[in-house]
């Protein structure tokens, strides 16, 4: 057997079990697949990373993302949790990391007050037709479908405001048909809000994302071009809740965000 760092992190919050929780694995190199895959059905989480010191490399690190059914390509709260236990425990005199991932390089740098902002790539969606029967799965028939042409699986579902986001109550079932979307359902926020989501990817193994940042670079471009503004205040409203404070450029997405580490100890894996 053998023991390696693990740590339980709450993203996009500064309250602990509110956010996205995210499990950390630091390790010194990658292990087989099927063993990453069987750590993240363990950690039942929507996400566990694992982070490899890149030789020679000052803060910067290979990242893999695993749900507890599939690895993903993208995954923004993983990532700000992966960057707080870099700047906490491994490199605390950094105020920059890196990660290099499938999707390409990941930056994240640390501000005053404890922010996290990560420079995520834009994926600014375009109309789409509504697959037949999506309305009836999610419980209320969107006003507007949306995806980006860059290759993301998600659709992005626009609802007139707020109140018809957190009533949603989605036939997580039915929604397996539409296989291989994810769906971002989305509306205009209130007050300091400029807007709201939430987030169902029961076809990845998460029935409903308490916060999903790689989704606001799907919304952000969408609500920066329709309030006609590129700094923007989101709130997912799921059960647990988070804030995400966003600034859209023509091909970046800068998603920004709290985290607080809620667990820290060893895992012990075979071999």
């Amino acid at each position: 057997m053998r023991d390696i760092p693990f740590y339980q992190v709450d993203a996009f919050t500064n309250q602990p079990f509110r956010g996205n929780p995210a499990a950390v694995c630091v390790l010194p190199s990658f292990p087989e697949d099927d063993l990453m895959q069987q750590i993240a059905a363990e950690n039942n989480l929507a996400e566990t990373a694992f982070i490899v010191r890149r030789d020679g490399a000052e803060a910067r690190y290979n990242l893999r993302w695993f749900t507890p059914t599939v690895e993903v390509e993208i995954c923004g709260h993983a990532t700000l949790a992966s960057a707080h236990i870099v700047f906490t425990h491994l490199e605390p005199e950094a105020q920059h990391v890196t990660f290099e991932t499938r999707s390409g390089s990941m930056p994240v740098t640390r501000h005053a007050g404890g922010k996290l902002c990560l420079n995520f790539p834009n994926f600014e969606p375009a109309p789409f037709p509504c697959p037949a029967g999506l309305g009836g799965a999610m419980g209320r028939e969107p006003q507007a479908v949306l995806k980006s042409e860059k290759g993301d699986r998600d659709l992005l579902l626009v609802y007139q405001s707020a109140a018809e986001v957190r009533s949603l109550r989605p036939d997580l079932h039915a929604l397996t048909d539409f296989a291989p979307f994810g769906f971002i359902a989305t509306a205009p926020g209130e007050g300091e809000i400029d807007f709201v989501s939430r987030c169902f990817f029961p076809n990845h193994g998460i029935p409903e994302d308490p916060v999903t940042g790689s989704a606001h670079c799907v919304s952000a471009p969408y609500w920066a071009r329709a309030l006609g503004k590129p700094n923007l205040r989101a709130r997912q409203v799921s059960q647990r809740g988070g804030d995400l404070w966003l600034k859209v450029t023509e091909d970046r997405v800068l998603i920004s965000g709290y985290a607080i580490e809620v667990i820290s100890g060893t895992m012990r894996l075979p071999g």
